[in-house]
């Protein structure tokens, strides 16, 4: 089983779930730490070393459920120069839970999100 934090769409009862949904063993709350920055119909994490937080959800998945979404988060290997983001590995802010994070390369031009949670900003803006 690969372990894969998600902040926005790939969030149980989000518009993309549907993509990892047929891969997914196990599901549970987390939470690591980051910013997250409002891209329109998406959310961007990018790591920090402060103590900010960002909410989300630990999903168990296969080797396939990695694939689907690799390729949903445009993600074609480490480093690759067409990569909208970069899989990194992180920890649990609470537990010793690890696994992958999907972070956008850059946030510059974007407004960052206030507070922690994707949902809680998609829904306070009618989104």
């Amino acid at each position: 089983m690969i372990s894969v934090f998600v902040y926005g769409t790939l969030l149980v009862g989000e518009s993309n779930h549907g993509v990892v949904s047929p891969f997914m063993k196990h599901a549970e709350p987390g939470v690591i730490h980051g910013r997250l920055y409002d891209v329109g119909p998406y959310p961007a994490l990018v790591r920090t070393e402060d103590n900010h937080q960002v909410v989300g959800e630990w999903l168990d998945v296969t080797e396939e459920g990695l694939i689907a979404m690799d390729e949903l988060e445009m993600y074609y290997g480490p480093g690759h120069p067409n990569n909208e983001y970069e899989r990194v590995w992180v920890k649990d802010v609470h537990n010793q839970r690890e696994g992958w994070v999907y972070c956008w390369r850059s946030p510059r031009g974007l407004p960052e999100i206030q507070g922690s949670s994707w949902k809680a900003h998609r829904q306070s803006n009618g989104l």
